[in-house]
């Protein structure tokens, strides 16, 4: 079956070049457009798209809350922003608020829609460096260690913290347990404990996480 997508985007050429580039993917139909963030909901819960491509600056409402109340409303929702700048504190913010990860507006069609599929796998869209350089950038801006976040870290195992480090480091299940010397199926299993004890949805809120425990530190 086809991943089907709900793009976002104030610009109307915006929202009709990425609607033409998706389509021609035999294995991607855009349902669904939105100018704003208040329609987006409206359309995520209409049409029930797999994924979500969400601009960010956005008339009456903007991405970042929009992100925040669909995944609210469903923990399995799937949001992919999109931004013209790779080093945006708007977009360290949408990750916090629950989206898988992110893609510049000049991504090539080939990149837009392997970002697409990644994300509706169940994946977050955490390998290319340049997500990584924003969570370290803005995690520096975080004075000191939330105390919330210490005091969850003390509820994960010695081998949970240490997964959750390699995670936030960009690495992959299979990466991680190569380095570990170890299954994947275990480190797998290691992966959705840190997320239930942590509260978090997918990987990109654990590196997040790590960035700001200070469990990774920022160069």
């Amino acid at each position: 079956m086809s991943i089907r997508v709900l793009v976002v985007d104030d610009q109307m050429m915006v929202r009709e070049g990425f609607s033409v580039l998706l389509n021609a993917m035999p294995d991607i139909e855009v349902v669904g457009e939105a100018v704003n963030g208040r329609e987006a909901i409206a359309q995520v819960a209409a049409l029930r798209p797999d994924v979500v491509l969400m601009d960010i600056r956005m008339p009456e409402m903007n991405g970042i809350d929009a992100t925040r109340e669909i995944v609210a409303a469903d923990g399995d929702a799937k949001v992919l922003v999109l931004t013209t700048f790779d080093l945006d504190e708007y977009v360290y913010q949408a990750l916090r608020a629950g989206a898988s990860g992110f893609l510049l507006k000049d991504a090539s069609a080939r990149q837009l829609a392997d970002g697409v599929r990644v994300v509706a796998a169940g994946e977050a869209l955490l390998a290319p460096t340049v997500t990584r350089r924003l969570i370290t950038e803005f995690a520096k801006r975080v004075e000191s260690p939330r105390a919330a976040a210490l005091a969850q870290v003390g509820d994960l195992t010695e081998r949970e913290t240490e997964v959750l480090v390699l995670i936030a480091q960009g690495l992959s299940n299979a990466e991680i347990a190569a380095h570990l010397v170890v299954a994947e199926s275990t480190i797998k299993t290691h992966v959705s404990r840190v997320l239930v004890k942590l509260g978090l949805r997918d990987r990109t809120q654990a590196a997040v996480f790590a960035y700001e425990a200070r469990l990774v530190t920022p160069r």
